[in-house]
């Protein structure tokens, strides 16, 4: 088993050196990063078998998708409270007023030196001692987890805000004095353009930063949903396969969040030369 398990290593390695050569454009790309993953899966499965590990310890892949099939509609169930009403809710409210507050910023000195140092230093608070504060604020319920969700994602998108408004070239900037063109006529046309590739990075930060707060923030209290509550009721359980289901639908999840936003991002900034092939 233990052969076996290195030659499907090996072949999974030869074979995603031979497509990373050739899979350069469409669908092809998408072919190495799968092949590698398939080739995890499958030494994972063939090393629980050789070695007996104990599913308590390490279940097999082939055990975790047993249960994730089995345990559908409460998986569906924990992904509608934890990422539809905990994080995507606070993802909106948390990066549309950071936006709003870097715009503010920008246009007022005083806030942009004043407001930056504190987001470096509340970047810098954990989670773990902010989420039960939140709780006891906002309920247990999700209004608590988008809370935490909001604080989460309010820095890191004001730092990208700020940032790009303040990346527009000076000669730009210069150009359009000459037309007489205001504040708002220099914002709308130069430098929100300007800034789009700050504010979608913020973006793509924010999804899995609001996704992790959201799952962590229910281990402090929550109903009987969501997938923060599934894995530490499960892992009391020592039901260590439903913990890896809902790990597994998590990371395709955020994934998934993460994949609109980058999608989104080229179809608005595809005159950007970052987009450009």
């Amino acid at each position: 088993m233990v052969t076996l398990a290195l030659a499907v290593w090996i072949a999974g390695w030869l074979l995603n050196v031979w497509l990373a050569g050739r899979a350069t454009s469409g669908w092809m790309r998408l072919l190495p990063p799968l092949v590698f993953g398939a080739t995890v899966i499958a030494v994972w499965e063939i090393a629980v078998r050789a070695f007996a590990i104990s599913p308590v310890l390490l279940p097999a892949p082939s055990a975790i998708w047993t249960r994730l099939v089995a345990s559908g509609p409460v998986l569906r169930a924990d992904v509608m409270q934890t990422v539809v009403r905990g994080a995507f809710t606070g993802y909106v409210l948390g990066c549309g007023a950071a936006f709003l507050v870097g715009i503010l910023a920008d246009r007022v000195p005083f806030l942009r030196r004043g407001l930056l140092p504190v987001g470096g230093f509340a970047s810098a608070l954990p989670i773990v001692g902010l989420a039960p504060i939140m709780v006891m604020w906002f309920g247990f319920d999700w209004q608590s987890k988008a809370a935490v969700v909001v604080f989460m994602v309010f820095f890191p998108m004001l730092v990208n805000t700020v940032q790009g408004l303040g990346s527009a070239d000076p000669m730009q900037r210069d150009l359009m004095r000459t037309y007489a063109a205001g504040y708002w006529p220099t914002l709308l046309k130069l430098r929100l353009p300007a800034a789009a590739p700050f504010l979608f990075n913020g973006l793509k930060i924010c999804t899995t930063l609001a996704l992790i707060g959201a799952i962590v923030a229910e281990f402090f209290g929550s109903p009987t949903l969501g997938m923060g509550f599934r894995i530490s009721t499960e892992v009391g359980r020592l039901a260590l396969d439903m913990v890896w289901a809902e790990i597994a639908v998590a990371a395709l999840v955020g994934s998934a969040f993460y994949g609109a936003v980058a999608l989104v991002e080229r179809w608005v900034t595809f005159w950007h030369p970052s987009q450009r092939r």
